[in-house]
């Protein structure tokens, strides 16, 4: 169990299903942010986030032995970002964390930015998904090499499966490496992969308080990237109040509004691609 978010690699163990049939159990209710109303059931297994100084409470274990759990697992991620951000500097990869929620159209995009720039670059790409090898599929069908990491229940990547992907994939010099991370607005944000850049990808169909309900992506982020643009026309999404809030979070984030449908915007990607490729190899 991964105490920073409270994903669980355990096939066993599902807190979020059935009863617990070794110990009381009980149902409690939440107001959420958009007024309704959220029933949990939970039994002395339960795993609730964001409770105590861990930000999670597991039944048995203490507040301390969880903020030391949290610390190692964030120490040995770290180590190994350390080792893939070393690489990638001494060969000259711009590495791209790639990062959204699901339905955002970061799988579109990337397919369209790797036909689009194929033969300008060397590419490849790590897929990260819970389950199915589709995108990584749909990647590879655009020539480019692609290794897909299933991560079960885990909801994010983490520096050590980039270390592992990395070796198998056989990085060429000035390679440009996306990483599609999870679709998850949370967890990843959490761990550092090695990577130069973090782009987070927002649809115009997704909430424009997405930057304030998830702050720590978007502090976290290098670009944002606001997707489906051509959409806007049937649509109510105010765009430049989503700026705005993502601006609150961090006043430094660049943004570009591209459509991976159209192509509207898309040089302006590419644009800032170079750029960073530009800078990786100095």
């Amino acid at each position: 169990m991964c105490t920073v978010c409270g994903c669980s690699h355990d096939e066993d163990h599902d807190h979020h299903h059935g009863d617990h049939h070794h110990g009381s159990d009980h149902e409690h209710e939440h107001m959420a942010a958009d007024g309704t109303v959220v029933r949990h059931r939970h039994g002395p297994d339960a795993i609730r986030l964001d409770q105590g100084t861990a930000g999670a409470e597991v039944a048995g274990m203490s507040q301390s032995r969880l903020v030391r759990i949290e610390q190692d697992i964030l120490a040995k991620n770290a180590n190994f970002a350390r080792v893939n951000r070393q690489l990638f500097t001494a060969t000259g990869v711009l590495s791209l964390n790639l990062m959204s929620s699901p339905g955002s159209g970061k799988t579109t995009l990337l397919t369209r930015t790797l036909t689009d720039l194929k033969g300008h670059h060397p590419m490849a790409v790590i897929e990260g998904d819970q389950q199915t090898s589709f995108d990584a599929e749909r990647i590879r069908a655009t020539g480019t090499p692609a290794i897909q990491i299933n991560t079960g229940k885990g909801c994010h990547l983490d520096a050590q499966m980039v270390t592992q992907a990395v070796g198998r994939l056989g990085l060429d010099a000035g390679s440009v490496l996306f990483i599609e991370n999870v679709g998850n607005l949370v967890c990843p944000a959490g761990f550092d992969l090695g990577e130069a850049a973090r782009v987070v990808v927002l649809s115009v169909t997704e909430g424009e308080d997405k930057p304030l309900k998830y702050p720590g992506m978007f502090a976290a982020a290098d670009l944002l990237l606001v997707n489906k643009v051509d959409l806007l026309p049937h649509l109510a999404f105010d765009t430049a109040r989503m700026i705005d809030f993502a601006r609150r979070v961090k006043p430094t984030l660049e943004v570009l509004e591209v459509s991976a449908t159209t192509g509207q915007g898309m040089d302006r990607w590419y644009a800032w691609i170079e750029a960073g490729l530009t800078k990786m190899q100095g």
